[in-house]
C-alpha cells in the first residue's frame, strides 16, 4: 500500500507546487480620468515630454498625433496614406518610429516637426512597438518578440513569450515600464507584465471594468500603454476609447 502511495502522493505534491508558482494577477485603482478622442483608432500611445503621442490605425485614417493630456486636444497631427494600417510607435532620440500592420513598412518620423524622415521595412505584421536603452522592441501578433537596432531597424534577435510553459500569442501594444515590457493581449482585457531577459510573463494585470456599461458602446478593444517615468504615473485607454485613465496597480 505505501509503495502503491507514492506516485499519488508526487502527483499531489506537483499540484501543489503547481499552484505555488501561478502567476500572480494583479488589479487596479484609478487615480484619474482624461478625455480621449472617441475616433481615434488608438494602435500606439506613448507619454513624453509632458504629452502623449498616439498612433492610430485603420485605412484611411491612420496617423500621428500629439495630444495634451489634460485636455485631450489634438496639437499636432499628421495622417499616413491610405494604402498603410497604423500600428505602434515609441520614440528613440529626437524621433518617432511607427509600424504598420501587413505591408512591412515602418516610418521613422521627426518628433518636432510630425515629418517623415525615412521608411524602413520588416517581415511579417507589426503590432506594437517599445524600447529600453539599447534597442527597439516589437510584436507582432504571435508569442514572440523582436529586437531592432534603433538607428537602423534591423533585427537583432527574438524573444519568445511564455506563461509557465505555455506561449502567450496575440502580444499587441507595448509599453517599457519598470525594466519590464507590459503588453496589451489582443482582444483580451489582460496586460503581461514580461521580463525582457527571459520572456517569462511576471504577472498578469485584469483590467476589466475599466468603462461603464454606457461607455462600452461603439468601442474597441482595450489598446494603449504610456508610462510617465519621472512621475511614476500610468495611463490606459483602448481603441475608440472615450477617456483615457490613469491608474495605480496593485495585488489583487
Amino acid at each position: 500500500m505505501f509503495r502503491r502511495s507514492i506516485p499519488l502522493l508526487l502527483l499531489l505534491a506537483a499540484n501543489v507546487c503547481a499552484q505555488r508558482a501561478a502567476t500572480p494577477v494583479y488589479t487596479y485603482k484609478v487615480v484619474k480620468t482624461y478625455p480621449h478622442d472617441s475616433s481615434a483608432f488608438t494602435q500606439g500611445l506613448i507619454f513624453l515630454d509632458g504629452f502623449l503621442y498616439e498612433g492610430t490605425g485603420l485605412n484611411g485614417r491612420s496617423g500621428l498625433r500629439k495630444v495634451k493630456l489634460e485636455t485631450g486636444r489634438v496639437l499636432q497631427q499628421v495622417p499616413i496614406e491610405e494604402r498603410y494600417f497604423g500600428e505602434g510607435i515609441t520614440d528613440w532620440g529626437s524621433e518617432l518610429v511607427q509600424l504598420t500592420w501587413q505591408t512591412g513598412v515602418g516610418f521613422v518620423w521627426d518628433r518636432a516637426t510630425m515629418k517623415v524622415k525615412r521608411q524602413f521595412q520588416y517581415a511579417g505584421e507589426g503590432w506594437g512597438l517599445t524600447h529600453d536603452t539599447q534597442r527597439l522592441i516589437m510584436s507582432d501578433g504571435s508569442p514572440v518578440l523582436r529586437f531592432l537596432d534603433p538607428k537602423t531597424q534591423a533585427e537583432t534577435g527574438r524573444l519568445v513569450v511564455l506563461d509557465g510553459r505555455k506561449p502567450v500569442a496575440n502580444l499587441n501594444e507595448l509599453e517599457w515600464v519598470k525594466g519590464e515590457i507590459w503588453a496589451n493581449i489582443w482582444q483580451t482585457e489582460r496586460i503581461a507584465r514580461i521580463s525582457p531577459q527571459t520572456g517569462a510573463v511576471l504577472g498578469w494585470i485584469d483590467l476589466s471594468g475599466l468603462l461603464t456599461d454606457s461607455e462600452s458602446h461603439n468601442v474597441d478593444v482595450l489598446n494603449g500603454i504610456a508610462y510617465d517615468a519621472k512621475q511614476d504615473r500610468l495611463f490606459i485607454t483602448g481603441k475608440l476609447w472615450p477617456k483615457i485613465f490613469e491608474l495605480k496597480i496593485l495585488p489583487r
